[in-house]
């Protein structure tokens, strides 16, 4: 390959890292062509990016990015895929349901980049699955504090009905 084509795929890879905010390393290796068409596919329905890259252009990329995604470089070994996503745990549900009806259980997780935080291993999928996003984690928070004053509310509003009962039945009599 020459350098101008290497040159201009670092840069496109830069720019697909710059507009993802959640980066995922994974190894698809083996794959036949029937299961990564259907992880395409998968990908594609779920809003997730993949790319199949050379580990020293991601490397070079990754560099050239802004943020220091040195920690990721360690993991930069054998056959390499990207996942990238605007939802941090999208992936991480990807390829938990994928490798689980996979003969070879890939793809399998290397590393990623969620929420500003580094994930290492196979091991961390679970809990990668089951993170939330800081809009979700605003929204329980705001939840949490408008519960009280909804019960003050409800409360209020079951005494004004019972009164107007107890008024209803005087009434009557």
């Amino acid at each position: 390959m020459k350098k101008e084509d290497k040159s201009t795929l670092v840069k496109e890879l830069e720019a697909e890292i710059k507009a993802y905010p959640h980066i995922y390393l994974t190894d698809i290796g083996g794959l036949d062509a029937a299961e990564t068409t259907a992880l395409r596919r998968q990908c594609f329905n779920k809003k997730v990016k993949l790319l199949v890259v050379k580990n020293t252009l991601l490397k070079k990329a990754f560099e050239n990015s802004g943020v220091d995604y040195s920690q990721l470089y360690d993991y930069l070994k054998g056959e390499t895929s990207l996942m990238l996503s605007e939802t941090g745990n999208s992936p991480a549900r990807l390829i938990k349901a994928f490798s689980s009806k996979s003969k070879l259980k890939k793809p399998i997780l290397k590393a990623a980049y969620v929420e500003e935080g580094f994930y290492f291993g196979a091991d961390k999928l679970e809990e990668l699955v089951h993170i939330k996003s800081k809009e979700e984690l605003i929204g329980e928070v705001i939840g949490m504090l408008l519960s009280p004053i909804n019960d003050v509310m409800s409360a209020l509003q079951s005494g004004a009905n019972t009164i107007h009962g107890v008024l209803e039945t005087l009434s009557e009599r």
